[in-house]
Formats: structure tokens, C-alpha cells, sequence
């Protein structure tokens, strides 16, 4: 009789180990599900040079809590003063003359414009200010852009960063006339 209450509290003492475990292992998961907001995620374009020049630099995308902080450091470029910096809708840049990016990348169907007014595309970043070194930097932060999420108006991965010869007006259309593209780098992933 004794070993059977040996048995029965032995198997009772798992079945109480086993259930705590199983109740541990449910509030991890719902931890790391509330947790997915505040995950950081990395983007990176790395800048070559078009159109016969030496442009070159790397733009870095960082989300957190659901905005995106851009960061772009441009070296190289042979003149000095503002040049337009965008983000165009294909993350293609074979082509010489970095066209094959196509054009401003524009989800919304909206006019071109300058960054957060009234109306813009949501890659028109504005321009970039290069000194006589001939290096530069500009930072974005915005919940307009996200990556690698599954919205199409805002997910980045896939697009390219152009840099122009020149600054972006603001107000030709549909693209600022700001010239040669001189940068192009296709925004994935790390």
C-alpha cells in the first residue's frame, strides 16, 4: 500500500512540474508577441556612383516602435551645395545613368513636393547639403515608411535611393528637376 502513494505522489509531483512549465512557456510566447512592436529592424543602401562621377555613400533605415529614422552619408560628390536625395520605386540600379530605378516612388498618387507639406511623395526626401570635401548628411524620421512590413504604401525594401547633380525645387513635375541621377543603391535588408 505504501508504494502505491510513493507511486501516485511521484506521478502527482510531475504532473504539478509539468503544468507549471506549460504555463511558463504560454507567457513567453505572449511576451514576445507584445514585445514584435519593439523590435529594431535594418535597412541599408549602399551608394554607387552614375553617370560618370565618383559619388559614393551609405544610407542606413533603422525602425523602431513603428518609425523609421533614415540616415544617409553621401561622400564624393564633385560639386558642392544642395542635391536632391529621393527614393525612387524600383530597387534596380544597373543602368549607367541609375534610370532603370524608374521614377519617385509614389504610393499615395500624389503631385511632388517638399518633404512633409501639404503634398509630396512619400520618397521625396528633399535635398542633401554638400560641403567643399565634398561630403554630406541629411536624417529622416517617420512613421510613413516601414520595413519589410507587408503595407505597400509604406515598405521600403525593393526601392532604390537616387542622388541627383542637383537640388530638387520642389515643384517641377513630377520630379523636382534636379537633374542627372549622380548615386543610385538598392534599399535591403541586414
Amino acid at each position: 500500500m505504501r508504494t502505491l502513494i510513493y507511486i501516485f505522489l511521484a506521478l502527482y509531483s510531475i504532473s504539478l512540474v509539468s503544468c507549471k512549465k506549460e504555463k511558463n512557456t504560454n507567457i513567453k510566447v505572449e511576451a514576445s508577441a507584445e514585445n514584435k512592436k519593439s523590435l529594431k529592424k535594418i535597412a541599408v543602401a549602399t551608394i554607387d556612383s552614375k553617370s560618370n562621377t565618383e559619388t559614393s555613400g551609405t544610407i542606413t533605415f533603422t525602425e523602431i516602435d513603428q518609425k523609421v529614422t533614415m540616415i544617409a552619408q553621401l561622400d564624393n560628390i564633385s560639386n558642392s551645395g544642395p542635391h536632391a536625395i529621393h527614393i525612387h520605386a524600383i530597387g534596380d540600379c544597373n543602368s549607367e545613368d541609375g534610370k532603370s530605378a524608374g521614377g519617385h516612388w509614389n504610393p499615395t498618387n500624389t503631385n511632388h513636393g517638399k518633404w512633409n507639406s501639404e503634398t509630396f511623395h512619400i520618397g521625396d526626401i528633399g535635398n542633401i547639403q554638400i560641403n567643399e570635401k565634398g561630403n554630406g548628411t541629411i536624417s529622416r524620421t517617420t512613421d510613413l515608411w516601414c520595413i519589410n512590413c507587408e503595407d505597400d504604401k509604406k515598405n521600403i525594401i525593393g526601392k532604390a535611393i537616387i542622388i541627383h547633380k542637383g537640388p530638387d525645387d520642389f515643384t517641377s513635375q513630377p520630379s523636382g528637376a534636379a537633374g542627372p541621377r549622380i548615386g543610385c543603391g538598392e534599399i535591403i535588408t541586414q
